[in-house]
C-alpha cells in the first residue's frame, strides 16, 4: 500500500491536517510534538463516480479505494545531523511514497512557532534543506565506498556517474525530483529511498480569520510552489475539523452557506491520490461495487492481478467501458455494447482512470 507522509516543522499544524483527512482524533496539543512514532490511518478516496455506481447497482457490499496517511514527527533545523527527532523522522520520511508538506500561516500565542515568527517560505526551505542534506549524506557514503574499491564493475561505474549527477544537483540546493531522471535511472536509484525524489504537495495551514485569498504570506508561498512546480492547497484547520464531525447532509448545507463546493478534506485526499500516481477502475455487480487501485500506466493484466492472482494467471480478455461512456449510454451495458463503446481488450491495454472492467479468464 502506497502512503503519503505528512511533514513540516514542529507545531505547523500537521496533526490537525492529519485529523481533518483521517478523522482519527490524533493528539494536537503542543506537547505532542515531542513524539516520534507516527500516527497512521487508511482513508477512503472520495469519488462521485463510485458513489453513483453504488447507488445504481445497490450491491450487498461496497468497497471504495483507499490511501494511507502517516503523520510524521515535526522536523527542526539540523535534523539531518541527528538533532531533535531527526534520525527517526528521516527514517519515516524515506518510507513514504509522497510528501504532504504543511506550512504554517496561522497565528496562535498558545502554540509558539519554533522559529519565533510566521514565515511559511522560510519554514518550507528549512525542511527542504534538511531533506537535501539527508540525501547528500546517503550519496557521499555510497560514493566513498565505491571509490574505496580497487576496481568497479561496469554497473558500479554507471551507478557512480549517476550518483555524482545527483550530488551536483543537491549541492545546488535543488531536490532530485527536479533532475528529470529517466525510468531506468529511477530504477537504479530505487534502493536509496531518496527523500527529495518523492513527489510533494504543499498545504497552507490557515485559521478562520485568514480567508482572504490575497494574503501576502499566502501569495509568497504560492510563488514558491509555482517556481518549484508543486501544487498548493489551503486548509482551514478548525473549520475543517468541525465540518468532518457533522453528518453528511449537514456538511453539504454548511458548505453551501459558505459557498464551498468541495471540502478541503476531499480535495486533499484526491490530490494525494493523484500525487502517488494512482488511478481507480471499477468492478460492478449485485454482490459488490468496488474501486480498485492501480499505478498509472498499468495494463489489463495488472488490473486482473489486483483483483486476484488467478485472474492474471488465466487472463484471456478484459471487457472495458469507461464510466463516462456508461453514463452517456443510458447506464446500460447492453446499450454500450450496441454502440461499440463496450469492448474487449488484450493484456497490453493500458487501464484508464474510471474504466469499468470485467476480466475474462480461464485457469
Amino acid at each position: 500500500m502506497l502512503k503519503c507522509g505528512i511533514i513540516g516543522l514542529p507545531l505547523s499544524g500537521k496533526s490537525t491536517v492529519f485529523n481533518v483527512v483521517t478523522r482519527a482524533g490524533a493528539e494536537v496539543k503542543p506537547y505532542a510534538s515531542g513524539k516520534t512514532d507516527p500516527n497512521r490511518a487508511m482513508v477512503n478516496v472520495p469519488d462521485d463516480r463510485f458513489d453513483h455506481l453504488a447507488r445504481l447497482f445497490e450491491p450487498k457490499k461496497v468497497t471504495p479505494a483507499t490511501v494511507e496517511f502517516v503523520d510524521l514527527a515535526g522536523l527542526s533545523r539540523n535534523a539531518s545531523k541527528g538533532e531533535g527527532v531527526g534520525n527517526a523522522f528521516l527514517s519515516f520520511v524515506s518510507e513514504s511514497d509522497a510528501l504532504v508538506h504543511v506550512a504554517r500561516l496561522f497565528e496562535n500565542p498558545d502554540v509558539p512557532h519554533p522559529e519565533n515568527s510566521i514565515d511559511p517560505v522560510r519554514d518550507w526551505n528549512i525542511v527542504e534543506m534538511e531533506l537535501i542534506f539527508r540525501d547528500l549524506g546517503v550519496i557521499e557514503n555510497r560514493i566513498s565506498r565505491l571509490q574505496a574499491k580497487k576496481k568497479n564493475i561496469p554497473s558500479e561505474t554507471e551507478e557512480k556517474a549517476l550518483l555524482e549527477r545527483c550530488q551536483a544537483c543537491l549541492l545546488e540546493e535543488r531536490p532530485l525530483r527536479e533532475l528529470g531522471l529517466s525510468p531506468d535511472e529511477l530504477r537504479l536509484l530505487s534502493g536509496f529511498a531518496f527523500v527529495t525524489l518523492k513527489p510533494e504537495l504543499i498545504v497552507a495551514k490557515l485559521d478562520e480569520t485568514q480567508t482572504d485569498d490575497s494574503l501576502p504570506l499566502l501569495n509568497a508561498l504560492r510563488e514558491l510552489a509555482k517556481t518549484k512546480g508543486i501544487r498548493l492547497l489551503r486548509i482551514f484547520g478548525k473549520m475543517e475539523m468541525e465540518l468532518t464531525e457533522l453528518p453528511e447532509e449537514e456538511q453539504k448545507e454548511f458548505m453551501g452557506e459558505l459557498g464551498i463546493e468541495e471540502s478541503g478534506r476531499n480535495r486533499l485526499i484526491s490530490e494525494a491520490y493523484a500525487l502517488l500516481g494512482l488511478l481507480s477502475f471499477f468492478t460492478t455487480g449485485k454482490d459488490e461495487v468496488r474501486a480498485w487501485t492501480l499505478v498509472k500506466g498499468a495494463n489489463a493484466v495488472d488490473a486482473a492481478g489486483a483483483i486476484h492472482s488467478d485472474l492474471a494467471r488465466g487472463f484471456i480478455r478484459a471487457q472495458v467501458v469507461s464510466y463516462e461512456d456508461f453514463i452517456s449510454h443510458e447506464q446500460s451495458l447492453a446499450k454500450c455494447r450496441e454502440k461499440g463503446v463496450l469492448r474487449l481488450e488484450g493484456k497490453d491495454y493500458v487501464v484508464n482512470d474510471g474504466d469499468m472492467i470485467e476480466i475474462r479468464f480461464n485457469v
